[in-house]
C-alpha cells in the first residue's frame, strides 16, 4: 500500500516551492496558485475595466492560508494594468463613478466592510462611510454626488436602534411568538432582570439571558443559517450618502421587509427587488416584487407582483423606457423565463424571450438593441445576447468554457473566463465577441503543466433525454495500459459540470496526475439543459439518476482502457447522497468517498437549512404517509445494510446547509453492522469544505479522498 509521507504532510504549508519547469504534472498543493478575476465592470465610456483577482495567501502565522482580494484596472486596450488596492484583508466590489474619474469600493475596517473612494487621476483612497453596520454593494447615483450601499442589520439592533427607528416601531407581521398577540414581546420594557420578581421583570432576566447567549430561544421558521442555529432575523437595509467627507448617510428604506436589491433607476429614482408584504413573516414568504420607489424610498409602487411569483434580476435600460428581467413560480424546480416590459406603455405587456435556461448578469447594451446575459449550458457557461429587434438569443460563445463575470460598455466587453487550460483569466472583446485579446496572465503557472483535456459524450438515457458526459484520461496516458477509474458525480441536485465549470478545475487535474481516469456527466436533473431535463428526477432522486452516472461509467469502461477491478467512486452534497445510494445498489467499486451528503430525507428536513428540497422534489412533508413513504424509499440509510463498499466520509462540523446529524447516523450504522467505513469531520467548516472553504482543509480531504482510494487499490 502507497502510503503519504507524515514529513511531507506536517511541513507541507511551510515548504511549498511553486518553481515548476517542463510538462510537470498538476500537484495538490497547486491548488494555493489558482487566481480568480471576477466582479468586472467597465466605466460608461467604456475606456477602462475594473476587476477583482482573488488570491490565496499565507496568513500571519505561516500555518494556513486566507483568500484575500484585491481591486485591478486595465485600460480596453489591453494596456496599463494596475493592482490599485493591497490592504491586508483586501478589497472587492469597484464601482465607477458615471464620469470615470473616480472608483468605490469596499475594504473591511475593524471587522466590518466599509466603502472607500479612489480619485483616478491620483491620490489616496477615503474612507466614504463609518456604519457600525458596514457598508456593501455600492451604486452610484446617475449625477454622480450620491451613493446607494447595502447594511446587514438584525431586528434586535433595528428595534433598538434610536436613529434608524425612533418611532420603535415593531414588524406588522407576527414573530410567531406562542402565546403573544400582535408582537406585544417585541415591545420595548423598562423592567430589570429579576429572577425572583414579577412576571415582566422574569422576561427581562430571559431576555438576558438570551442577550449573554445563555439560551437561543427559537420561533423562526428558517432557523439555520450556513454554520449555525440561530434565533435572529436579519435584514438587508439601504442607505444613501452624499460622495463628501462627513456625510450622514440617510436610511431609505422602511419597514421589515426580505429587500435583495435596489439601483437608481435613469431618472435618478430607486428601482427594487425583494418582497414587502406588511402582514407575511419574511421566513414564509417565497415570492420576488419588483418596485418603483422615490429616492429617498417614498412613494412605493408594485411593478410586478403576483402570489406564488418570484420576479428578479430587474434591469432598467440606460434610457429608462425597457425593463429586463426574469420571472417564475417559487418552486426550486423551475427555469425563469428571461423578459422585458416597455415602461412607456400604459399596458406594461410582459414580453417573454424564449430561451430555456437560467439568465445570469443581464445587461443593456448602451445603444438598447441589445441585451447580454450569460448562462450555464451544456457543459459551459456561454455569453449570449437578446437582438431587440428580433427578440431572438444569439450565442457569442461557446460550450468549453465558462463566462464567469463580465461587463459591456460602448463597443467593449470585458469578461472573465475559465477554461480546462487556464483556471481564470481577463479578456477584451468588441461587442459580437469578435477580436477577442487575453489581457492578463494570472495563472500563468499553468502552462509550465501537463493537463488532461476533457473529451464530451452522449448517449440517450431510459426516458429519451440525451445526457452529456466528459472522460478525462490519466495525465500521463499510454495506450495498452489500465488505469484506475475514478466517477466523480456534481451536486445540487441541480448544479451542472463541464470544461466551462471552476470549481472541480483542481480536482480533476489532480486525480488525473495521479494515474487515474476521471469520467463525470450531467444526469437527470443537472441544471444547464432546461425545464424537462432539470424536473427529470421529481420523485426520484436515486434510482434514475444512478443509471445515468453509471452508463456514463460503463461506456467509459468500454473503451478498454479502465482497470474494471480498480473502479471507485466520489461525490459531494447531493452527490454525497448519490454515492451512497449507488454502493447501497451496486457493488463494483473498490472503495467510495461522500462530502457533505444527505443519507436520510426526513432527518434533512428538520436539520438542514435547505429543507425546501423536500416538498418541492417530493411533493409534501414527512409526516404525510404517502410522502414518507417515498422518502424512506429515496433515503440511501434504507439499503445501509447492503453497504460493503469500503467508505471514507466527510463533513464539516459547522455544515448546515445539509445538517450533519445524517452523516454520523449513517457513521455509526455502518460501524454497528462492521463494515470498512471512516468518517472525518473537519472543525469550522461549512457546506463551502471543498470549494470556498479553509484551504489545508480542501488539501487534506483530497489527499485523505486520494489515500483511501489507494489503501484498497492497491491491494492484490
Amino acid at each position: 500500500m502507497k502510503k503519504l509521507s507524515f514529513f511531507f504532510f506536517s511541513f507541507l504549508i511551510i515548504n511549498i516551492s511553486f518553481s515548476q519547469k517542463g510538462n510537470d504534472l498538476i500537484k495538490v498543493t497547486d491548488m494555493l496558485q489558482i487566481k480568480t478575476a471576477g466582479s468586472v465592470t467597465l466605466s460608461n465610456d467604456g475606456s477602462k475595466a475594473a476587476f477583482t483577482v482573488t488570491s490565496i495567501e499565507p496568513d500571519d502565522t505561516k500555518t494556513d492560508y486566507r483568500y484575500v482580494s484585491q481591486v485591478y484596472t486595465i485600460n480596453t486596450d489591453g494596456t496599463s494594468l494596475k493592482q490599485l488596492t493591497s490592504a491586508k484583508d483586501g478589497s472587492s466590489q469597484p464601482a465607477w463613478s458615471p464620469d470615470g474619474k473616480q472608483l468605490a469600493f469596499v475594504r473591511s475596517v475593524d471587522t466590518k466592510p466599509q466603502i472607500f473612494i479612489l480619485p483616478m487621476d491620483g491620490g489616496e483612497a477615503k474612507q466614504l462611510t463609518h456604519s457600525k453596520y458596514g457598508a456593501s454593494n455600492p451604486k452610484w447615483s446617475p449625477d454622480g454626488k450620491q451613493i446607494l450601499f447595502a447594511s446587514g442589520i438584525s431586528l434586535s439592533e433595528l428595534l433598538k436602534d434610536s436613529v434608524l427607528n425612533p418611532s420603535h416601531e415593531i414588524p406588522l407581521w407576527s414573530f410567531e411568538k406562542p402565546g403573544f398577540n400582535k408582537n406585544e414581546n417585541l415591545k420595548s420594557s423598562s423592567a430589570k432582570p429579576n429572577p425572583d420578581g414579577n412576571m415582566e421583570e422574569i422576561r427581562a432576566y430571559l431576555a438576558k439571558d438570551e442577550t449573554d447567549k445563555k439560551a437561543k430561544v427559537l420561533n423562526k421558521l428558517n432557523f439555520q443559517d450556513e454554520t449555525n442555529v440561530s434565533s435572529e432575523t436579519n435584514f438587508t437595509q439601504y442607505f444613501i450618502t452624499n460622495v463628501q467627507d462627513s456625510a450622514k448617510p440617510k436610511l431609505i428604506t422602511k419597514g421589515f421587509y426580505r429587500l435583495n436589491n435596489i439601483d437608481f433607476t435613469p431618472d435618478g429614482k430607486l428601482i427594487i427587488s425583494g418582497y414587502i408584504d406588511s402582514i407575511q413573516s419574511p421566513d414564509r414568504s417565497l415570492e420576488n416584487q419588483i418596485l418603483i420607489a422615490n429616492i429617498d424610498g417614498s412613494n412605493i409602487k408594485l411593478l410586478l407582483g403576483k402570489p406564488n411569483m418570484n420576479y428578479n434580476s430587474a434591469k432598467l435600460s440606460p434610457s429608462g423606457k425597457w425593463l429586463a428581467f426574469v420571472y417564475g413560480t417559487t418552486s426550486f424546480v423551475e427555469v425563469p423565463q428571461l423578459a422585458i416590459m416597455n415602461m412607456n406603455s400604459a399596458s406594461k405587456d410582459i414580453i417573454t424571450i424564449p430561451f430555456d435556461r437560467n439568465t445570469n448578469n443581464i445587461t443593456w447594451s448602451n445603444d438598447e438593441k441589445n441585451i447580454y446575459f450569460s448562462a450555464q449550458s451544456n457543459g459551459g457557461q456561454p455569453l449570449y445576447r437578446v437582438n431587440m429587434g428580433t427578440k431572438m438569443v444569439e450565442e457569442l460563445s461557446d460550450y468549453n468554457s465558462g463566462i464567469l463575470s463580465f461587463d459591456i460598455a460602448g463597443s467593449k466587453i470585458a469578461f472573465t473566463k475559465t477554461q480546462v487550460s487556464d483556471p481564470s483569466e481577463l479578456y477584451i472583446a468588441d461587442a459580437s465577441m469578435k477580436n477577442i485579446k487575453l489581457v492578463s496572465n494570472f495563472n500563468n503557472w499553468v502552462k509550465e503543466k501537463k493537463l488532461s483535456m476533457p473529451e464530451k459524450k452522449t448517449f440517450v438515457n431510459d426516458k429519451g433525454i440525451t445526457v452529456e458526459y466528459w472522460i478525462m484520461k490519466p495525465t500521463n496516458y499510454s495506450p495498452g495500459k489500465k488505469y484506475p477509474l475514478l466517477l466523480d458525480i456534481h451536486g445540487g441536485p441541480s448544479a451542472m459540470w463541464g470544461p466551462g465549470e471552476a470549481s472541480m478545475w483542481h480536482e480533476f487535474q489532480f486525480f488525473c496526475s495521479k494515474g487515474y481516469g476521471v469520467v463525470y456527466c450531467n444526469p437527470r436533473g443537472s441544471g444547464g439543459y432546461g425545464k424537462e431535463f432539470l424536473r427529470g428526477n421529481v420523485n426520484d432522486w436515486g434510482a434514475g439518476p444512478t443509471k445515468d452516472v453509471l452508463t456514463a461509467l460503463d461506456k467509459t469502461v468500454a473503451e478498454g482502457w479502465a482497470d474494471t477491478s480498480k473502479l471507485v467512486v466520489t461525490g459531494g452534497s447531493y452527490a454525497g447522497y448519490l454515492v451512497a445510494w449507488i454502493i447501497g445498489h451496486d457493488h463494483r467499486f473498490k472503495a467510495a468517498c461522500s462530502q457533505r451528503g444527505v443519507y436520510d430525507l426526513a432527518t434533512f428536513f428538520g436539520e438542514g437549512n435547505a429543507w425546501r428540497l423536500v416538498p418541492n422534489y417530493f411533493g409534501g412533508y414527512p409526516w404525510e404517509p404517502e410522502v414518507n413513504a417515498t422518502l424512506v424509499r429515496e433515503s440511501p440509510i434504507t439499503y445501509v445494510k447492503n453497504i460493503t463498499t469500503p467508505y471514507i466520509i466527510f463533513h464539516g462540523e459547522n455544515d448546515r446547509r445539509t445538517g450533519f446529524v445524517q452523516g454520523e447516523m449513517l457513521y455509526r450504522s455502518l460501524k454497528v453492522l462492521g463494515r470498512p467505513v471512516e468518517y472525518v469531520r473537519h472543525p469550522g467548516a461549512t457546506h463551502e469544505l471543498t470549494r470556498s472553504g479553509d484551504n489545508r482543509q480542501r488539501i487534506d480531504q483530497m489527499l485523505r479522498t486520494y489515500e483511501f482510494f489507494e489503501r484498497y487499490l492497491d491491494k492484490k
